[in-house]
């Protein structure tokens, strides 16, 4: 394994945001797909219930805390003072020196924090779950306590990893993720049977050591090695630079899980089933998140890190802009047909086993509400590392602080007519505020962005996207009327020949526009069949 990770580092070094972000995309396919194989082997086991109630509450407590120390706020912090010091003194051992220092301490902060997470286990569950009865919260408490050895894990992972997307090492970065999710699903299939339901947590430390291990992997075929020892942090004042860095964006962090944290909260007030099918509904959407937006977002961020230290204001602008522009080209026809086939959807990944009709429709509703605010999750990360490329971590904070008064203000006033609805409902408007306030602002910085067509592109999106909406639609019916959702192969063919023709169309109206997102889509696929000769400047190195 160690031969072949070396000889794939070597050869992926991709410096095009484009290629970057087809890469992270292609293994965020691939592990989305895993992620969906996973959530329909857990639907079929237990349905969405008590069981699958209590995994998922289970997860908040150790991701509350992961999320809200290492990330956004690590890679927003290390990968620009890391590549800073790569582009300004070239002392590539002094920047491995600043990543393995930060790791030390972060392994060290969430060993102490697991310790006392594990002791406290029974008050935080109380807490986070006060609407589950006494059993259910005992069993949440039991894979709380073991899933808390997750962040000891994660945040190693997370250093060196954010290591390996400043060296543009993509494949080896967005592969992992792979492994996080075989080992959920050994869990699920093989654990279960041996430990009971405990094994579902055994399967999430599993998953999380095989995502390391590739990391770790990697990071000695590069030649760099780890180190334990105290001594070197001292007078590292590179790590120092980090942590300071990350401390506003902790406080983001943190703000950007409160939706999530809530959700969890007023969730177990609810009926059986509740937090599970939030969890399932999130997860489809979250597979064009991670399919467009976070790739696009996560490629761009070392090239708008070097533009602005270099002090190319254009160009910086112009990377925002290109990538913004693709993010909603993706997203925003993506987003209209899964609405439109929601139910078709939610039938084709859980299906099967122990979830029911009821379990579909409580999930597919709350699909529809989460499908209306894709485009402001896409691109949310895009325009948070555009302010963290400058350094600035303090401005997200305020706008997702901001957004989220609105969230638990809706949360209150509607939960009890329309429930998890309600809940959808606030996390829906409160990532269209933040992508709102994200965006004004960073304009406002750089005001050489609204030269740069955004407006114009997003009228032919949004009339492409109509186009594609009505041919959905329509095509959808009419399949309908030939196939029955009693079965899995006709319900497959009631989503995808749909959400077919709908892409089919959208990409004809942005053909006729000439738009330049299809263009280059179209050359690129020429260049990859007829070979022919690209010539390499700056511009391009920001397109797909």
């Amino acid at each position: 394994m160690i031969i072949i990770i070396k000889k794939i580092i070597n050869k992926a070094n991709h410096n095009s945001i484009g290629a970057a972000a087809l890469i992270v995309s292609f293994f965020g396919v691939l592990s989305r797909i895993l992620g969906l194989v996973r959530d329909r082997i857990l639907a079929a086991h237990y349905g969405a219930g008590d069981t699958l109630d209590v995994y998922y509450a289970a997860f908040r407590l150790p991701d509350l805390l992961f999320e809200l120390l290492v990330v956004g706020a690590l890679g927003a912090a290390l990968i620009p003072v890391f590549s800073s010091i790569i582009t300004s003194s070239k002392d590539m051992q002094r920047a491995w020196r600043c990543a393995n220092g930060v790791l030390i301490i972060l392994v060290i902060t969430f060993g102490f924090l697991a310790v006392l997470g594990i002791i406290f286990a029974p008050y935080l569950v109380h807490f986070i779950v006060p609407g589950f009865p006494e059993e259910k919260m005992m069993q949440t408490v039991d894979l709380s306590r073991i899933m808390f050895l997750s962040p000891i894990i994660f945040s190693a992972s997370a250093v060196l990893g954010n290591v390996l997307v400043s060296l543009k090492k993509f494949v080896v970065y967005s592969g992992a993720s792979l492994f996080y999710n075989i080992g959920i699903i050994i869990g699920v299939i093989f654990l279960t049977s041996i430990f009971g339901d405990i094994g579902l947590a055994m399967g999430v430390i599993l998953g999380a050591f095989l995502h390391f291990l590739i990391y770790f992997i990697a990071i000695r075929s590069l030649g760099l090695k780890l180190t334990s020892s105290l001594s070197i942090l001292k007078n590292n004042y590179d790590v120092l630079n980090v942590f300071k860095l990350m401390l506003p964006r902790m406080f983001t962090s943190a703000s950007n899980q409160i939706p999530l944290l809530l959700m969890t909260i007023f969730s177990s007030t609810l009926a059986a089933g509740s937090i599970a099918s939030f969890s399932l509904a999130s997860n489809i959407q979250a597979s064009i998140l991670g399919l467009v937006g976070i790739p696009f977002s996560l490629a761009a961020f070392p090239a708008l890190t070097e533009a602005y230290s270099e002090m190319k204001y254009s160009h910086f602008s112009l990377i925002i802009s290109k990538t913004f522009r693709r993010i909603l080209y993706y997203t925003v026809p993506l987003s209209v047909i899964l609405f439109i086939l929601r139910e078709q959807a939610v039938r084709v990944f859980f299906g099967a086993g122990h979830f029911d009709l009821d379990d579909t429709i409580l999930t597919y509703n709350v699909l529809g509400i989460l499908c209306l605010s894709l485009f402001a999750q896409s691109i949310i990360p895009l325009l948070a590392r555009g302010f963290y490329a400058m350094h600035d971590t303090r401005t997200p904070l305020y706008a997702a602080l901001t957004s989220q008064l609105f969230n638990v203000a809706i949360i209150f006033f509607f939960i009890r007519d329309y429930e998890l609805s309600a809940i959808a409902i606030a996390f829906s408007v409160t990532a269209i505020l933040n992508a709102t306030m994200l965006f004004v602002l960073l304009s406002q910085k750089n005001r050489e962005l609204k030269y740069f067509k955004i407006g114009d592109t997003l009228g032919k999106i949004l009339l492409a996207s109509g186009f594609s909406a009505v041919t959905t639609h329509y095509s959808r019916n009419f399949i309908g009327s030939l196939f029955y959702l009693d079965r899995v192969w006709h319900v497959l063919l009631q989503l995808v020949i749909p959400a077919g023709i709908g892409l089919f169309f959208y990409i004809l109206i942005t053909a006729l526009f000439k738009m330049d997102e299809f263009e280059t889509i179209r050359k690129k696929i020429i260049i990859r069949i007829f070979g022919r000769p690209q010539v390499a400047t700056e511009e391009q190195n920001t397109t797909l």
